[in-house]
């Protein structure tokens, strides 16, 4: 095992590769922008050295100036987080040439599975079924007329490099052809550099549902199961679970062995994801591979008990994996949230400031992923991905109903976050019945955020909220005071109610505000 690893990444990610590290007896290493100076992860770190501005393109986008810390401080190997340099194939093989070890893929595999097209006809030729679409890119607006018309509408214009619905648009008529194209490549352009783009066919309403793998240096390869990440908006993830009401364990045996396959041929190694459209037949296609460790790998960790940052950085040190295929099936059921800084009440726009106050859940089978803490500045230089919210139960009822619970319970003032967004989620019947795809999400959105939350939602979030922060700080207030307002849930004002106390009294207003949606206003009044 290596002795010291720099963390090349920030925020919840970074704190989650440190504690993998602590647990296995490595030290780690972070870097960090002018941005992060205070944030948890450089804190956390055993060391820690600022590499530059806040923007990303200044700090954690420079790959030699991270491999150059790497070596002046003696780590023996980059664990690259995701996003930022974690699939750049020339990253992972300057790392490589400097005498370090990339946690991660080898840079060959990278490259063969970079490219989406590439990817596209690694798959056919192992006999991993694919979306019906071109393996090569389209080389101007004639040749994807002629590619429509045998296809026929809709169709999906995609970027060849990259992800997360960069470039990418759906064609629902050939007048829409021109200008579609146009915007998905100047959109390709700006997030990758790329404007390549290749067509596949459109299918309505499928879900997404994708395999995590881990192969070894050996030669050793295993499915881990799925995870059902239908519930997307504009393509990004909002909600993921384990395992999905609609994959059998037939259907599970049947992409766990295409998802091997893939990777097997593409000589693969360490962590990485196989994302499938499962329609409404159980025919599944193959998307992408995500040569990396996915957002929503909790849940998977959750469901089989196998830490995958740990396991990256055992591979990553040769070691063979001790767990085969067949041995591993899902146990209950885990669920993630994606708690973001974003005000969903005003069209998803990011929200900056400073997190005045933070109370995190707890309790049976809760996980708490974040990069945040009471003082944290939020601000535009990064993802707006704030922490995730993950729980465990025996059955997907209550694992939804845990959730519920958890978010509730969960307090963040001085910003807007999705916090109030996924309670409304949780409340949701269709969401509740496992009626979901990829497309869910955009038809019933505007109802989950558009209708008030039931009042005794309201009501115990705000009472809950306030009590615990009050028993946090360990303040009394002046009776009459009004409560400080802002961020998503309460106001941190109320009176801890004692044993002698008879009970409270709560105000609560309710109203759709401009651009701080449901705002609750509680007054806690101790009655004599």
């Amino acid at each position: 095992m290596f002795s010291k690893v720099l963390i090349a990444n920030r925020g919840e990610i970074a704190l989650r590769v440190i504690r993998a590290c602590r647990e296995l007896g490595v030290r780690s290493l972070a870097v960090y922008s002018d941005a992060d100076v205070a944030a948890p992860h450089v804190g956390e770190a055993d060391e820690a050295v600022n590499i530059g501005p806040p923007p990303s393109s200044q700090s954690y986008l420079l790959g030699d100036r991270i491999i150059e810390v790497a070596k002046e401080h003696r780590a023996q190997a980059i664990h690259p987080g995701y996003g930022f340099l974690s699939e750049r194939e020339w990253f992972a093989r300057a790392v490589r040439d400097a005498g370090l070890t990339f946690i991660g893929p080898p840079p060959e595999a990278i490259a063969a599975l970079g490219s989406k097209t590439a990817a596209r006809s690694l798959a056919v030729r192992h006999d991993v079924p694919v979306v019906p679409g071109t393996t090569e890119v389209l080389t101007g607006l004639d040749s994807a007329r002629e590619i429509a018309a045998d296809f026929g509408f809709p169709i999906l214009l995609k970027a060849a490099a990259g992800g997360g619905g960069k470039g990418m648009r759906v064609v629902r008529d050939a007048s829409e052809l021109e200008s579609s194209l146009g915007a998905a490549q100047r959109e390709a352009k700006n997030a990758f550099g790329d404007d390549a783009i290749y067509i596949e066919k459109f299918i309505e309403r499928p879900r997404h549902i994708e395999i995590q793998v881990l192969a070894d240096k050996h030669g050793n390869i295993v499915s881990l199961g799925e995870r059902e990440c239908s519930v997307q908006r504009r393509h990004q993830k909002m909600v993921e679970e384990s395992p999905s009401v609609a994959v059998s364990s037939h259907l599970r045996l049947a992409m766990g062995e295409a998802a091997v396959r893939l990777v097997r041929a593409a000589g693969y190694v360490n962590a990485g994801t196989c994302e499938f459209l499962l329609d409404q037949n159980d025919d599944f296609y193959f998307l992408e591979m995500n040569a990396r460790l996915q957002v929503e790998h909790p849940v998977t960790e959750f469901v089989t008990g196998i830490d995958l940052v740990q396991w990256q950085l055992r591979i990553a040190a040769g070691e063979r994996l001790p767990f085969v295929h067949t041995e591993i099936k899902p146990r209950g059921w885990a669920m993630e949230c994606r708690i973001t800084s974003e005000d969903t009440y005003n069209g998803f726009l990011p929200s900056t400031g400073r997190i005045d106050y933070l109370h995190i859940p707890s309790g049976p089978g809760i996980r708490w992923d974040g990069g945040i803490e009471t003082g944290s500045e939020i601000g535009l230089n990064y993802d707006p991905l704030l922490a995730k919210l993950i729980v465990w139960a025996a059955t997907r009822e209550l694992a939804i109903e845990r959730m519920h619970r958890a978010l509730i319970e969960l307090t963040i003032d001085g910003i807007e976050t999705s916090r109030d967004f996924h309670l409304r989620l949780m409340e949701d019947g269709e969401f509740r019945r496992g009626e979901i795809d990829v497309q869910w999400l955009e038809r019933r959105l505007q109802s989950l955020i558009n209708v008030r939350p039931p009042e005794d939602t309201l009501l115990t979030a705000t009472i809950t909220a306030a009590l615990l922060a009050e028993r946090d700080r360990g303040g009394r207030p002046v009776a009459g005071n009004p409560p400080p307002t802002g961020g998503s849930g309460t106001s941190g004002w109320g009176r801890s109610l004692g044993a002698g106390a008879p009970g409270a009294v709560l105000y609560n207003e309710c109203a759709p505000g401009g651009t701080g949606g449901w705002k609750q206003a509680a007054r806690l009044e101790a009655l004599r």
